[in-house]
């Protein structure tokens, strides 16, 4: 028994990973979104609003900035990576319910883009695009421009993973899981906000975590 024990303990990293790669690959696939009721040993769920996402890499992946700016840009992967970096550890709290505690993000700090690019004076919010080709988001400038509100390419200490959202995500620890699009590929500075995907189907626009949605959760913050 004891021999069987350790060689459970053994496998189970293995069968964990084995488990969230079959999910990611099934959610990548599935256009009803019921795979993302299956949880994962990390707490998550693997949520898209696109019947399928393609992959970006190293090779091919690209990030605009854009709109009400002096010095509209394009960062490769390694371009973004070569940038300073930024470790926030905060909760993940999903406006459904779950929690994922202790949860490491780095990047690079969304105000560091916004300066290299110069934002006009008319400029108020911004929005973002992702390469699913379906889902946006949004904040105003000032949210916009918190220390912990990131371009991330790295999450729980690795490289961010196609299923989290990679190979870049944006995060915005105070809000709602929503707000931190994955897949991102576009930051365009508007003159308002333009409500998201999930906000033009009734979340709030700001999603501060405990203060919207009907919810009381304790802040992350």
């Amino acid at each position: 028994m004891l021999g069987l024990g350790a060689a459970g303990v053994a496998a189970a990293p293995y069968l964990q990973r084995g488990l969230e790669a079959f999910l990611s690959s099934a959610s990548d696939k599935d256009p009803t979104g019921l795979t993302g009721l299956l949880p994962n040993g990390g707490g998550f769920r693997y949520y898209s609003v696109a019947s399928s996402v393609p992959h970006r890499s190293e090779r091919n992946y690209r990030l605009t900035v854009d709109g009400l700016v002096d010095r509209p840009g394009t960062y490769t992967l390694a371009a973004l990576g070569r940038l300073p970096q930024t470790r926030v550890v905060r909760d993940v709290q999903c406006v459904t319910g779950w929690r994922v505690p202790h949860t490491a993000f780095e990047g690079v700090r969304l105000s560091l883009l916004l300066d290299a690019a110069g934002v006009r004076p008319d400029a108020r919010a911004i929005r973002f695009s992702c390469f699913d080709g379906t889902y946006s988001e949004s904040l105003t400038l000032p949210q916009a421009r918190r220390d912990d509100v990131l371009v991330c390419l790295r999450m729980q200490d690795e490289p961010l993973s196609h299923s989290h959202g990679g190979p870049v995500r944006l995060y915005v620890a105070p809000m709602y899981f929503y707000k931190s699009a994955k897949w991102l590929s576009g930051i365009t500075v508007t003159s308002g906000v333009r409500p998201g995907y999930w906000e033009e189907r009734g979340y709030d626009v700001d999603a501060w975590v405990g203060r919207s949605n009907g919810r009381t959760d304790t802040p992350t913050v």
